[in-house]
């Protein structure tokens, strides 16, 4: 067959690589300078680059419902997606949301490949679509950024470098609030950046830390960020299979590769001219010629340059191309294999039961615990007081009111300390401190357990159990 007399063509040394693009054989980076890509995969790469960045930027201005389209406040517990709110209390929801994406990333992986890494991943978009370009703008094509490096520190290097890092230093700082307001929110960027960094030594810090990792990342660290740090570029050597779409080469159409020389007939020799430009715009180094690697983010660069050779040899497009090693060996593209039809099952079920629990979740919720460190008190009127800690969530969009009482106990034996009733802010969190008050003689254990009520005027919201320390009173 035509594919066992392409493989004799190779040794076994010749088809194992062991070393990656970016480190030579003694363990020393190998700085890569990727030639200018242009071409209509770029193009589309340029468009889509535009309107996710948008979006990226504009996301901590977006409110819906008055919340944030999108906040990940670790610090505070809060989280806000599309304007849901979100507290610790949802702990099963979040987590459902959690393996759900991780779940469809692994279903996307498998379907699609890294088309991710290289069209969507904000690494990429920022390194590609930003960072790189205004190097071309500064320093020139890759063979110019080569020369210029090798120049000696004369007064027209120093003043590229300085302008070069000092507009990356003022796009890293942009990158370091926005990704800052997405943690806090944007009225507290604001407010730090408003005020002296002696008043928010936290954030201000916060922020300084974000923009110099940006820097660092996107002025040195580059590829080296997909090919050693990334855990999703790791993670595709088990998600791949022979049906994934990939950036390939079509080995059967371009094998025995070789050479093109003046008037030849290339009879005995495949479409690739082994002219290299697929190496030399990749951005992490590699050749796709030696297949499906753990570098390549799918960024379409070598697809666009080897088109690009094909329409000026007159020879069909693609000899790159997205497809898979299905698609190539037996001429047809399967997608929906049994892999993908389970990974499909796993994710609805997931998403029905997010939908479930999201649906069903209270409106309001309360965290009841005594107070660290105190035991009950003895009052002279005979009853036994203990003091508590209630954190209530109120996920609504209104201010509630609401009082505290006990289950089958009379009105009166709670009291919330310096308040009558709480007013529970809109989609907010409020902390407070209250005594419960009980008469001795109900005591039969030195741990009673209490259902504390939550009530809206006379509607029940929300109901915790607790327990309730004191002296046992003995039956005469």
């Amino acid at each position: 067959m035509e594919q066992d007399k392409i493989k004799d063509l190779y040794t076994y040394d010749d088809q194992y690589r062991d070393t990656i693009a970016t480190v030579d054989e003694k363990g020393k980076r190998v700085w890569v300078y990727p030639k200018k890509p242009k071409g209509s995969y770029h193009s589309k790469r340029m468009v889509v680059s535009v309107i996710l960045l948008t979006i990226l930027f504009a996301g901590p201005f977006i409110k819906i419902g008055g919340e944030p389209f999108l906040l990940l406040n670790v610090f505070e517990r809060k989280f806000s997606i599309l304007g849901a709110v979100f507290w610790p209390q949802d702990f099963f929801i979040l987590a459902l949301i959690a393996i759900s994406f991780f779940v469809f990333i692994i279903l996307f992986t498998v379907v699609f490949g890294r088309v991710w890494c290289g069209w969507a991943c904000p690494q990429t978009l920022f390194m590609e679509m930003v960072f790189r370009k205004i190097e071309y703008w500064i320093d020139g094509d890759a063979a110019q950024q080569r020369k210029l490096k090798k120049m000696p520190w004369t007064g027209y290097k120093i003043r590229k470098r300085l302008a070069k890092h000092l507009i990356f230093s003022l796009i890293a700082i942009l990158i370091g609030h926005t990704a800052m307001a997405y943690l806090i929110g944007i009225e507290q960027v604001k407010e730090i950046v408003s005020r002296p960094p002696s008043e928010h030594w936290a954030g201000f810090v916060g922020l300084i830390a974000f923009s110099a990792v940006f820097y660092a990342v996107f002025a040195f660290l580059r590829e080296q960020a997909c090919v050693a740090i990334c855990p999703y570029g790791r993670l595709q050597g088990v998600l791949l299979v022979k049906d994934s779409m990939a950036v390939m080469y079509d080995w059967l159409r371009g094998e025995p590769r070789g050479k093109l020389k003046r008037n030849e007939q290339r009879t005995e020799k495949g479409d690739c001219i082994d002219c290299k430009l697929c190496v030399h715009v990749c951005p992490t180094g590699i050749d796709i010629r030696n297949g499906t690697q753990l570098e390549c983010v799918n960024c379409t660069a070598c697809i666009d340059a080897c088109d690009d050779v094909m329409t000026k040899l007159g020879k069909p497009r693609g000899l790159i191309r997205p497809t898979s090693y299905t698609a190539i060996v037996e001429g047809r593209q399967r997608m929906f294999t049994p892999r993908v039809a389970g990974y499909t099952g796993v994710l609805l079920l997931l998403v029905t039961l997010l939908v479930v629990f999201v649906s069903g979740r209270s409106e309001v919720e309360a965290t009841v615990l005594r107070m660290p460190g105190m035991m009950y008190q003895k009052l002279e009127d005979g009853h036994i007081q203990n003091i508590y800690n209630i954190q209530l969530v109120n996920k609504t969009a209104e201010d509630i009111e609401l009082s505290v009482r006990l289950k089958d106990q009379p009105r009166g034996l709670v009291e919330v300390v310096g308040e009558e009733t709480l007013i529970l802010p809109a989609k907010a969190k409020l902390d407070r401190v209250f005594i419960i008050k009980l008469p001795q003689e109900q005591l039969k254990t030195t741990k009673t357990e209490l259902s504390i009520q939550l009530w809206m005027g006379e509607q029940l919201i929300d109901e915790v159990n607790t327990n309730f320390l004191g002296p046992v009173t003995l039956e005469k």
